[in-house]
């Protein structure tokens, strides 16, 4: 079997979850804060992606950080653009730890229309694209917002998602469609169910070949994505975090049968740089137990 094979059945069949590692510009100084680097430890962009590449390369190379219980991980271009211990990034995660690689690929967020903010354009995404899959990276990921249950707005950003997924699709990749539901929206569960059925037309009209992954915010109804999780052209359906603490994301998630966690701020809550190696892979060992178990349902 061909490495993508490998990883799809790994992606498709295998226990665990996601871990989002692809914090990137204007996110990448919060992450660092939390992790206990200020901004006083560099001086320039280049700089910063040092440092936030050497804290990603303490977690990927913790002993509690592998394919036991970590699905894949989905990375920032930066890293991919790096090495960790002498390997592409996404090799050394796949030859090495036996986790799938995923490519944040979308540049942030328009300003919001119709209730929600679709995807800013992608330009050189197919330069990008092929650039990913000569490292072995198996899918990507890009994120889109829906702030108020609006069916003109939630079907632009559906139709968007899925658009782009095609290209990605067309360049040998999976892409993991993430049109995230605010954790905020004033009616939530209407808005989701709108998503939903947007969502399942889309699943309905790809080709056999054409396989997506799905990353939805927690749902008010449990169970909601059900059928999107059985659909034959659908690999996966991760849930994000979006703002819940740990505990409450592990709670529901608990609750939706055959949905797993991919949360990035859950996973990296409590690591710090001033801890030991000990202490550190301890307190990440513990986090990855949390959401994997969480995960199992």
């Amino acid at each position: 079997m061909s490495t993508f094979d490998d990883q799809l059945d790994k992606a498709r069949n295998t226990p665990g979850f996601i871990a989002a590692l692809d914090q990137s510009g204007g996110s990448t100084p919060k992450a660092l804060g939390l992790y206990g680097v200020t901004e006083d430890a560099w001086s320039n962009d280049e700089e910063m992606y040092d440092v936030v590449h050497a804290m990603r390369t303490r977690i990927m190379t913790s002993p509690s950080f592998n394919g036991d219980r970590i699905l894949g991980a989905i990375l920032f271009e930066n890293t991919m653009d790096r090495q960790v211990e002498g390997q592409p990034t996404a090799q050394y995660l796949w030859n090495v730890k036996k986790v799938v690689p995923f490519l944040k690929v979308d540049k942030g967020l328009a300003d919001e229309a119709n209730g929600v903010q679709l995807m800013k354009p992608i330009p050189g995404l197919d330069e990008l694209l092929a650039r990913a899959k000569t490292t072995d990276v198996f899918g990507t990921k890009m994120r889109s917002v829906i702030k108020q249950a609006n069916a003109e707005g939630i079907k632009a950003i559906v139709d968007q998602q899925f658009e782009i997924g095609k290209q990605i699709i067309a360049a040998g990749l999976v892409p993991i469609i993430e049109p995230e539901v605010d954790i905020h929206c004033p009616d939530k569960a209407a808005a989701e169910d709108m998503l939903h059925a947007e969502i399942m037309s889309q699943l309905d009209a790809l080709a056999d070949d054409q396989l997506v992954m799905l990353k939805l915010t927690l749902p008010e109804k449990d169970d909601l994505y059900a059928d999107a999780i059985a659909h034959a052209n659908c690999v996966r359906v991760v849930a994000l975090s979006g703002g819940y603490s740990r505990d409450e994301a592990n709670e529901r998630l608990a609750r939706q049968h055959g949905m797993i966690a991919s949360f990035s701020r859950a996973l990296a809550e409590g690591l710090s740089a001033q801890q030991t190696d000990d202490e550190f892979n301890a307190m990440l060992d513990g986090s990855i137990g949390a959401i994997f178990e969480a995960s199992k349902t």
